[in-house]
């Protein structure tokens, strides 16, 4: 039996590439599955509801436990979700939320502008766009709804970047930064530079850095504790989105930015 003696697959998976390495992740979520559905259990009963030996079980919930996204109680050996799994829900619960209720502000953004508004938040080393509208003068059809951007290049980017705890943002600022353009900053100190404006003034700008011709800005949405969850800022052509024109465009950006952020629960 597959959960009384440990099979020759349970005992080579760990050493194994391909489909052993999918197998362990398929069995890593089926552990926080059933701990969801069961409250806690113990290893024996993981182990039977996974059809394995123990000791595949309890290396799965040494790496889970780990990782912070299970727990034990010692004195019972009973296992149940962590506070990593709070994490994890926790963020997910963000970027539903600042979806929603950024819509009608993302709108209203590109109804003003009449650019192209997008809404992005930090997805690891990137910054992902979850929510766009164009306006009447975004003639471009041009989709970067899903597109991962770099920080480095970008608005939105500079904005996630310079709200980051400072060890987390000097490792992105030190690392190895890609040209895109003549402009883009490919050097620590330049973009220290405009991380630290971006910071005191409530708005970063980028100008022709990821693409020839394109210009854009971006200001920092909050959640209800302070923290900056996003950025929100409209992109557009430079022969109409002029460097002349930005400060202004980022001021348009930063009130679309406080009125997402309070509806997101911040009261600052």
């Amino acid at each position: 039996m597959a959960n009384t003696s440990e099979t020759a697959d349970d005992r080579s998976e760990e050493r194994r590439g391909g489909a052993g390495s999918v197998q362990s992740v398929d069995r890593a979520v089926s552990v926080l599955e059933i701990l969801a559905r069961m409250g806690e259990a113990g290893v024996t009963e993981i182990s039977d509801e996974l059809g394995v030996h123990k000791s595949t079980a309890f290396r799965i919930l040494g790496v889970l436990e780990n990782r912070g996204l299970v727990e034990q109680e010692k004195e019972r050996g009973k296992y149940f979700l962590g506070a990593g799994v709070l994490r994890l829900a926790g963020a997910a619960a963000i970027r539903l939320d600042i979806s929603q209720e950024g819509q009608p502000v993302c709108r209203a953004l590109a109804d003003d502008t009449g650019e192209t508004a997008n809404i992005a938040v930090l997805d690891g080393d990137a910054a992902v766009n979850i929510m766009q509208a164009r306006g009447a003068a975004a003639v471009t059809a041009y989709n970067w709804l899903g597109r991962r951007t770099p920080l480095h290049a970008t608005a939105s980017g500079k904005v996630l970047l310079a709200h980051l705890p400072r060890g987390r943002r000097e490792a992105l600022v030190t690392r190895k930064l890609a040209r895109f353009t003549d402009t883009t900053l490919t050097t620590a100190a330049a973009l220290r530079a405009q991380l630290t404006a971006a910071f005191e003034s409530g708005f970063a700008c980028s100008t022709e850095e990821l693409e020839i011709g394109l210009n854009a800005v971006a200001a920092p949405v909050r959640a209800h504790d302070g923290a900056v969850i996003g950025a929100i800022g409209v992109s557009g052509p430079a022969y109409r989105m002029e460097r002349s024109l930005l400060p202004g465009l980022a001021e348009r950006s930063a009130k679309a930015a406080a009125e997402l952020s309070r509806r997101m629960g911040y009261a600052g």
